[in-house]
């Protein structure tokens, strides 16, 4: 029986104080059995935090700039770019590209990922088997949950449900999908809830990407959530249709999906990155609000998206400096509002995709980072590196702060 003690450190919930905690066989601990010899680790007043959760990145596609065109830095761009590129993919170029950013995620702190893989006729299951392995080779450092999705279509891509259908049937546990890719956005979404309830899978959807308030796709989507049952099953991610709705528009659009139990990513970097760029002068932010969805009982999460591509040619992987990124686009401040910021990356990501187990209480899985500030909302605030990682309570990483060396 494996057992360990960690001393020293501080809780979010009360970081003034020294605290210490148990683990045993990979999880928190009340206690030690009787007659367990634990090993001691000196955590230094440093604070302690459950291990964060990306809830929605693109593995198979990242770190691609070095053959993609780049000159107007929008959607159609980059989709177009994107899927000329990835007519080159092979199996061990997806690997290597996709363990370069699990490396860093897993040094920023993340143990849980869900990433999202593209499958069409051209790259076949190509990105999904390199993904299968990658969830197999770092399984000692982060929780990979594959999403597969049609990125160039579903109805109007012969061949495509097909792959999603096998992919489901081979390892995938998430379906998603992109309506406003298809010939019949529409169509796709009641399919793609068909198939979910076919494989009783959670659902995890781009939506409604650009800034005309007019033409949404949320409305069917909460439709066929109540219609299926699919309640706290459904996210999606982007909608930044939100950030452009009037005031009460976007409260009734709010409440129905608090209603429905809809829950909703924002992806600060890429949203910024490509949209207002028709603007001449007052350009649009261009992310879902999530401060205002937060008050009106929405679930939501934050996330990185892309990393090294036409959607976002920069990143690292760290989901602070989303965070970070987040509450400065949504004016947010104070203690609680950068507290908040930093749940969008961890527990309330936890609730979105139904992780359980998860956080610093006796039973849940030990899976944390240390972090050298003073109080979670300092995490967001001095974009605070992750100092050590565990997963299981095994350390999978350490990072020495930087040191000055005067004169």
């Amino acid at each position: 029986m494996t057992a360990i003690q960690f001393i020293n450190l501080r809780l979010p919930e009360r970081p003034q104080q020294l605290a210490g905690l148990k683990v045993e066989d990979g999880r928190f601990v009340s206690d030690f059995s009787p007659g367990a010899s634990p090993e001691t680790v000196d955590l230094a007043g440093h604070l302690v935090l459950p291990g964060l959760i990306e809830t929605h990145i693109h593995l198979d596609k990242a770190c691609i700039m070095d053959r993609c065109r780049l000159s107007e830095g929008t959607l159609e761009e980059a989709v177009s770019s994107t899927s000329q590129a990835k007519a080159g993919f092979t199996e061990s170029d997806v690997y290597q590209r996709g363990a370069r950013i699990l490396e860093q995620a897993i040094t920023q702190g993340t143990t849980h990922m869900r990433t999202h893989v593209e499958l069409d006729p051209g790259i076949g299951l190509t990105g999904f088997h390199a993904i299968r392995r990658l969830q197999k080779d770092y399984a000692w450092a982060i929780g990979l949950e594959i999403c597969v999705f049609p990125q160039e279509g579903l109805l109007n891509n012969p061949g495509t449900e097909a792959l999603l259908c096998e992919a489901l049937e081979s390892g995938a546990t998430v379906l998603g999908g992109c309506p406003y890719m298809d010939s019949d956005p529409l169509g796709q979404i009641r399919r793609l809830f068909e198939l979910a309830r076919h494989y009783d899978c959670d659902l995890d959807l781009h939506l409604d990407f650009d800034l005309n308030p007019e033409g949404m796709t949320i409305p069917e989507v909460i439709r066929c959530t109540c219609e299926y049952g699919w309640q706290h099953r459904v996210t999606i991610g982007h909608v930044t249709k939100l950030s452009a709705l009037p005031s009460e528009t976007f409260l009734e659009t709010a409440l129905a999906l608090a209603d429905a139990g809809v829950q909703v990513t924002a992806l600060p970097a890429t949203d910024l990155f490509l949209t207002g760029r028709d603007a001449s002068h007052n350009v649009p932010r261009g992310v879902a609000p999530l401060p205002k969805l937060h008050e009106c009982g929405v679930t939501c999460s934050l996330s990185t998206n892309n990393v090294g591509n036409p959607f976002t040619p920069f990143g690292d992987a760290s989901l602070i400096r989303q965070a970070n990124l987040l509450a400065n686009v949504c004016h947010l401040g104070t203690p609680a509002e950068l507290a908040r910021c930093l749940a969008w990356v961890s527990e309330e990501s936890a609730r979105m995709i139904r992780l359980p187990d998860y956080g610093l209480a006796p039973g849940c899985h030990a899976d944390f980072l240390v972090v050298d500030v003073r109080t979670p909302a300092h995490v967001i605030s001095e974009l605070g590196q992750p100092l050590m990682g565990f997963k299981a309570g095994r350390q999978t990483f350490e990072r020495s702060p930087a040191m000055l060396l005067r004169p």
